[in-house]
């Protein structure tokens, strides 16, 4: 199964709004400096306003979206906003950018919100997104280093794994542990990032036996390792939940909080287009945008399935307490209300955007 690669940006695009790159810490925070005056503060249990003052700046880390958005003309329903797009996406970039005011939402999967609040960073999670069938449609495969046998999940015991305690990957291990009806000392656990090609080539290197592989990486690390037998197993249990999250500053600003309640509607129509239009955005994305043959790219879009955007969030909200749960007990966390994460007021906005009651 080919998987998915991180949304880096990987080559020169035509750009109808800004593109901001973020190399280095040093670069964040030349961008704060330049960051727009605050809007007047609002109160978190305060309605958000409909209206957005002309000249807003909402500073957005979401290639992806950005690519759906233009390629659906959707985009032009965010008139009157004026959208920054970061090159940014992943959970420590995404919270290296916070951190230095240099971004206002980003998206994530559902651990880098946990890992921000735990770590001294208020934040609010605006949106969320599903995968229909995600057992089906894994988000993450595990990869096999060559010469090891793992052919299903019991076979972990013993192994040595990569594991990134503060990434979607490194709950990913922890569930995949719990499904084998293993612990962590019945595993290895190897503490590296999952960040570009890391996990590949400590696979392909036997640094480790196991790393969770996105699914844009299974397909580079086969295409390299397959004929040395290096190998993917499904994971077995879900992964999918994806996120928009944002530094309470953004929601306490009134403009921003405005122009964010317009975003989240779109982001919304945005992820219903690229499943109804898998074919055109593997080429404008996957092709165009990331670079990958053509061939990998309709793999990965038929690997990862179609998106559903719950217009409640209640069930969202309840797995998620289950993996800040699992995390606190698993990793020594103090115990976290996962629904003090979650603005609710947004729900609404994209209740109406889909066609849903929120």
């Amino acid at each position: 199964m080919h998987p998915r690669r991180p949304l880096h940006l990987r080559g020169p695009r035509r750009r109808t709004r800004t593109t901001v790159a973020l190399a280095s810490a040093l670069l964040l925070a030349l961008t704060a400096c330049s960051s727009e005056d605050a809007g007047p503060e609002l109160e978190l249990s305060a309605a958000v306003p409909d209206e957005v003052p002309d000249g807003t700046v909402l500073r957005v880390g979401d290639p992806a979206t950005e690519v759906a958005l233009e390629l659906s003309g959707l985009d032009e329903e965010l008139e009157g906003i004026d959208i920054e797009w970061a090159n940014i996406s992943g959970g420590p970039k995404t919270l290296e950018a916070f951190r230095a005011d240099a971004l206002d939402v980003g998206a994530v999967a559902d651990i880098p919100p946990l890992f921000a609040q735990w770590t001294g960073t208020d934040v609010k999670i605006v949106a969320a997104r599903e995968t229909v069938d995600p057992l089906e449609h894994p988000t993450y495969e595990l990869g096999v280093a060559p010469g090891v046998d793992v052919k299903e999940l019991s076979d972990l015991e013993g192994k040595t794994i990569a594991y990134s305690p503060g990434q979607a990957q490194g709950a990913l291990v922890l569930r995949v542990l719990a499904e084998a009806g293993l612990t962590q000392d019945d595993v290895e656990l190897v503490e590296m990032a999952s960040v570009d090609d890391v996990y590949v080539n400590a696979l392909g290197s036997k640094q480790v036996e196991v790393a969770p592989l996105g699914q844009a990486l299974a397909a580079p690390y086969l295409a390299k390792y397959g004929d040395d037998g290096g190998t993917t197993i499904a994971p077995g249990v879900r992964d999918d939940w994806w996120t928009l999250y944002a530094p309470v500053e953004t929601v306490k600003d009134a403009d921003k909080a405005a122009a964010l309640k317009k975003y989240v509607a779109v982001w919304a129509e945005a992820a219903q287009w690229i499943s109804e239009h898998p074919d055109e955005f593997a080429q404008g994305y996957y092709v165009e945008h990331e670079g990958l043959p053509l061939e990998d790219a309709k793999a990965i879009v038929e690997a990862l399935g179609t998106y559903s955007v719950p217009t409640s969030w209640d069930q969202v909200i309840e797995a998620h307490q289950a993996t800040a749960d699992l995390l606190a007990e698993e990793q020594g966390h103090d115990e976290l209300d996962v629904e003090d994460l979650w603005d609710r007021r947004y729900e609404e906005a994209i209740a109406a955007a889909v066609g849903g009651t929120s």
